[in-house]
């Protein structure tokens, strides 16, 4: 059976068995298909660390929710999912609309999906863990999406850790029909996912091989990605979410070597972010994937140390 044909929830199987990297391996063997109240179908999310079995840990610290970036999936988070599971649950879903997620026709794929479908699942977070608060962990897109997220449940969200988020500043650009759909045929380019792979780490030469290449277009061949992926774009997607700041305790980390977010992007994203932010030397845009164990070492201090 080719690709094409497979469901998302099938290429997940089978991507537990096939990836080339081990760490994706365990990731996609760890997913969880959830029924959410007020959606149709089941939902995809990776669940590592103490409370991966389905019970209730005991004495473990809140869990933490991971949320990927744009055009991306829960596999996004195969090397850092690991460090954070020894000590709390760690939940890994794919992004309404994105990733390995079932995609519905002509629905609505824009950011007040993303953040509907959000709010379902952190029910469904709380109830299983046992917890009250969870912590949030945003990458790139997923930081904007963090942002709102807090701001909505302030008394279900504990604190936010932002890696080189995108969409803080500025506003929604829509785009118009015909354009999104040029855009989706040329984000699915193998040279054009090639490139983008090597652009979002610091050193793409050593870094990017046969198994980066392979996660970071594996989630195409889910059924729907493109229209999906075309509605988002028609949507304006997620941009200036950044004010007000959510009032939880919240850090971010930036590569020093980011090429994905242009400079005057930076510059306003620092601007509004201030002393909050510490960058990362030899990291690109992927600070979880470039440097995971000074990412999990950000979390244990943003845990230890917030009020």
């Amino acid at each position: 059976m080719s690709e094409a044909s497979l469901t998302g929830r099938e290429l997940l199987e089978r991507a537990a068995t096939d990836l080339l990297d081990p760490q994706g391996r365990d990731l996609a063997a760890a997913v969880q298909w959830w029924p959410l109240p007020g959606f149709p179908d089941t939902w995809p999310v990776a669940v590592m660390g103490p409370g991966a079995s389905g019970s209730s840990p005991t004495q473990s610290p809140e869990p933490v929710l991971l949320l990927h970036g744009f055009d991306s999936s829960c596999l996004e988070f195969r090397r850092l999912a690991p460090l954070l599971a020894g000590s709390t649950t760690v939940l890994v879903p794919d992004l309404y609309g994105f990733g390995f997620s079932p995609r519905q026709a002509a629905a609505d794929d824009g950011p007040a999906a993303v953040l509907r479908h959000l709010e379902a699942l952190l029910q469904a977070v709380l109830q299983t863990t046992g917890s009250q608060r969870v912590g949030l962990i945003g990458a790139s897109m997923g930081g904007s999406v963090a942002v709102e997220l807090a701001r909505r449940r302030p008394a279900q969200i504990s604190r936010l850790l932002l890696l080189a988020p995108a969409g803080l500043t500025g506003r929604p650009m829509p785009l118009p029909p015909l354009l999104d759909g040029l855009g989706v045929w040329f984000l699915g380019r193998p040279g054009v996912r090639q490139g983008l792979c090597r652009s979002a780490f610091a050193d793409p030469g050593a870094c990017v091989g046969p198994a980066e290449l392979e996660i970071a277009s594996l989630h195409l061949a889910t059924p729907g990605w493109g229209p999906a992926l075309a509605r988002f774009a028609r949507s304006g997607g997620f941009a200036g979410c950044g004010e007000p700041l959510p009032s939880q305790p919240l850090q971010v980390l930036w590569g020093a070597d980011d090429r994905i977010l242009r400079a005057p992007q930076k510059r306003a994203a620092l601007a509004l972010l201030g002393e909050r932010v510490r960058e990362l030397e030899h990291c690109g845009h992927l600070p979880h994937l470039d440097q995971p164990a000074q990412v999990a070492a950000s979390w244990d201090h943003l845990c230890r140390n917030a009020v």
